[in-house]
């Protein structure tokens, strides 16, 4: 085996051996700073200037930012650092413990996305003795399975800025120049409890909820007759209703109901515009039936994302992989480093439908063509 495989399995195998879960539960929830001091220990051997961004305030959660080179414009390789949740019990090997087998690399995190920096770094490697005219900046974030907070506070600051990113989410190395935004939100209907015996000794809440139901199933339709892509495999928006809780007693009248739900903008359409036309409907079903209903956020929306098909970083990337650019619908940063002014898009090893799975794996033979595949995006943008 060439050294270079050598050491970006032994750089995988530290990575996944260091836990970052990201989650909205709090006994799941975990800091990535470890993942980042890994990260930025190797990359300031390299000779990169990095900097710690803490994201959140104890400096358990915080971004990287290493810098080789200087100037405007530049190439940023970005990535998150965090993992999902995981089931240990339904892997056949140590999650945390990179396995390999059957020509695969397993363990949690080896496509999404730990194992993007390795690579990365080894790309980056080949340009050490070379002077760039652009600089080459490798990103790494935080909560990116959660909040995203790792790329809202980048935006905050400001900073980096380069001409282009890559984002490294598995794509088997296709370019993805589009993909869906997600908003969750949770309409909560407050009625009046009392005897189930006589309806007007109350007012049912889950009477109301089935009216906001109907109403949302509605207003799916009408996104659907709306709103049209193409490009992607479900080439509409989608709205679903995911979880319901209400009443307490089969013998009261129900006196309050959530509904949580998710919708998936396509791009061309908003999320702001989409949640206040839901506002409006959800604030005349409250009238029509003398109820109080509140609409609010569970997380802070990802808007839809769309790279122009003619953008040069577009162009490159189907020059250099033969692919034309997909859309696909997960939500990624790549919007949040377009607000950062840079042409962005998704393309990295390993394929999404592991992503999240018992047994996430990472390809061997996704190394070598993804370090090469850099290496060429680097001399475009950095030489």
């Amino acid at each position: 085996m060439p050294d270079i495989d050598r050491l970006v399995i032994e750089q995988l195998r530290q990575l996944v051996s260091t836990p970052s879960v990201s989650s909205p539960d709090p006994l799941w929830d975990q800091g990535n700073r470890a993942v980042i001091d890994l990260l930025a220990g190797w990359l300031g051997d390299m000779g990169f200037r990095t900097e710690i961004q803490a994201v959140s305030a104890d400096g358990s959660k915080a971004n990287l930012v290493a810098t080789l080179g200087s100037g405007p414009g530049g190439l940023v390789l970005a990535g998150h650092t965090d993992t999902v949740p995981f089931d240990e019990g339904r892997w056949q090997s140590d999650p945390l413990t990179l396995t390999e087998r059957d020509h695969r690399l397993y363990g949690l995190g080896s496509t999404d996305m730990k194992g993007f920096f390795p690579l990365a770094l080894a790309a980056a490697g080949t340009f050490l003795d070379t002077p760039l005219k652009q600089p080459l900046i490798l990103l790494a974030t935080a909560d990116e399975e959660s909040s995203m907070d790792g790329a809202r506070a980048l935006v905050t600051a400001g900073y980096p800025k380069a001409r282009a990113a890559i984002i490294g989410e598995p794509t088997s190395l296709v370019p993805v120049r589009m993909h869906k935004g997600i908003m969750m939100e949770a309409v909560r209907v407050t009625g009046r409890a009392g005897h189930s015996s006589n309806p007007a000794l109350g007012n049912s809440a889950l009477d109301g909820m089935h009216a906001v139901m109907g109403d949302l199933m509605n207003y799916r339709r009408q996104l659907q007759q709306q709103y049209h892509h193409d490009l992607f495999e479900v080439a509409w928006p989608t709205l679903n209703l995911g979880c319901l809780h209400g009443g307490d007693s089969p013998n009261r009248i129900c006196g309050q109901a959530e509904l949580h739900f998710d919708l998936r903008m396509i791009p061309g359409g908003d999320n702001a515009t989409v949640r206040g036309e839901i506002e409006l409907r959800m604030a005349q079903i409250a009238r029509q039936h003398g109820l109080d209903i509140q609409l609010r956020s569970l997380n802070v929306d990802v808007a839809p994302y769309e790279q122009s098909a003619d953008s040069d970083l577009v162009r490159l990337a189907e020059r250099l992989t033969g692919h034309r650019a997909e859309a696909v619908a997960f939500a990624t940063e790549a919007p949040f480093m377009q607000q950062l002014g840079m042409e962005a898009i998704v393309m990295g090893p390993g394929s999404i439908d592991r992503a999240h799975q018992p047994d996430e794996y990472l390809e061997l033979e996704q190394i070598r063509p993804c370090i090469a595949l850099l290496q060429q995006c680097i001399r475009h943008y950095c030489l």
